[in-house]
C-alpha cells in the first residue's frame, strides 16, 4: 500500500507539474501585442508567436508582468533568408529617461552570411557596454534558448545554456548596475537599414517581405513586481522557504561554463566595432511601440572579422 502510495503522489505530483508548465507556456497569459496592426499574433493555443514586418510596419509585443531581478528563458527562430536590414530585439526594459535595459538585438544579414547577435546593459540611462557576437549554429533554421540571468551580483547572456557574457556588479568601483527598476520584457521586429548591416551599406530587399521571428516556451523564474511589491519579499534575499527554487537569485557561473564563456569570448566575439550611441531617428521610430526610448549604434566604422564553423561542446 506504501509503495502505491508512493506512486501515486508521484504520478500527481507528475501531472500538477506538467499542467504548472503548460501553463507558463501559453503565450496568451504572459505577454501583450503592443503594436503592428495585426502584423503580430498569438498562435497555437498559445504556444507561439510571430512577428512580422513589411515595408508599411513592424510589430512587437511585451510582457504583463514587470520583474526585478529573475531567470528568464525564450525559444526564438528568427528571420530566415535575406534578412538585411531587419533587427530582432529581445530585451528587458524599465521606463524613464535614467532607463535600465538588458540587450539582446539580433542584426540581420544577406542569404549565407551569419547574423550578429548584440548584447547590451544600460544602468540609469547609461549603456557603451556593447558586445557582439556570431553564434555557432544557424539560427534561423530552428528554435534555441535565449536566456538572461539578472541577479544582484551578475547579469549573464546565454545561448542553448552557453553563457555569452557575463556583466559584474562592479558598484563598489564606481561602475552603474541595474538593480532599482522593475522591467518588463519587450520584443519587436522593425526596419534599421540605416545601420543595421554593413553600417547601413545594405538595404533591406523589401521584395523578400513579410519578414518573421518566431517564439515559443517562455520561462520565468523571477521576483514579480505588483503594486510596488515583489513576490520574493525583498530585492536582497527571498525568504528563505523559497531558497531552493530562487537558487537563481544567487546563482554563479561554475567552472564548467566559466570554460565555455571564455571559449565563446576568444572564438566568437568576432565584431570590431568603433560606435558612439545616439537616440534613433524619427525616421526610425514609425511603428515602434510609443513611450519607450529606444537606442541603437551608429556605427562609424567596422571590420567583420573572417567567419569561422565551430563544432563546440555539444
Amino acid at each position: 500500500m506504501a509503495s502505491l502510495n508512493t506512486l501515486l503522489g508521484s504520478l500527481l505530483a507528475l501531472i500538477v507539474a506538467s499542467l504548472a508548465a503548460a501553463s507558463a507556456s501559453n503565450l496568451h497569459n504572459d505577454f501583450d501585442i503592443t503594436w503592428g496592426d495585426g502584423r503580430a499574433k498569438i498562435l497555437n493555443n498559445g504556444e507561439l508567436l510571430t512577428l512580422n514586418l513589411d515595408s508599411a510596419s513592424g510589430s512587437g509585443f511585451q510582457s504583463r508582468n514587470e520583474y526585478l531581478f529573475g531567470k528568464i528563458d525564450m525559444q526564438l527562430k528568427l528571420v530566415p533568408g535575406n534578412s538585411a536590414g531587419t533587427v530582432t530585439a529581445y530585451y528587458l526594459s524599465s521606463k524613464g529617461s535614467a532607463w535600465d535595459e538588458i540587450d539582446f538585438e539580433f542584426l540581420g544579414n544577406l542569404s549565407g552570411d551569419p547574423y550578429i547577435l548584440h548584447t547590451n546593459v544600460f544602468s540609469q540611462g547609461k549603456g557603451n557596454r556593447e558586445q557582439q557576437f556570431y553564434l555557432w549554429f544557424d539560427p534561423t533554421a530552428d528554435f534555441h534558448t535565449y536566456s538572461i540571468l539578472w541577479n544582484p551580483q551578475r547579469i549573464v547572456f546565454s545561448v542553448d545554456g552557453t553563457p555569452i557574457r557575463e556583466f559584474k556588479n562592479l558598484e563598489s568601483m564606481g561602475v552603474p548596475f541595474p538593480k532599482n527598476q522593475p522591467m518588463r520584457i519587450y520584443s519587436s521586429l522593425w526596419n534599421a537599414d540605416d545601420w543595421a548591416t554593413r553600417g547601413g551599406l545594405v538595404k533591406t530587399d523589401w521584395t523578400q517581405a513579410p519578414f518573421t521571428a518566431s517564439y515559443r516556451n517562455f520561462s520565468a523564474e523571477a521576483c514579480v513586481l505588483s503594486n510596488g511589491a515583489s513576490s520574493c519579499g525583498t530585492n536582497t534575499s527571498p525568504p528563505a522557504s523559497s531558497a531552493a527554487a530562487n537558487a537563481w537569485f544567487s546563482e554563479e557561473l561554475d567552472s564548467t561554463r566559466q570554460e565555455r564563456l571564455k571559449w565563446v569570448q576568444k572564438e566568437l566575439h568576432g565584431i570590431q566595432l568603433l560606435q558612439r550611441y545616439q537616440p534613433i531617428s524619427p525616421r526610425s521610430t514609425s511603428g515602434m511601440q510609443h513611450g519607450l526610448e529606444r537606442r541603437r549604434p551608429c556605427i562609424t566604422s567596422f571590420q567583420v572579422l573572417p567567419h569561422k564553423i565551430f563544432n563546440f561542446f555539444l
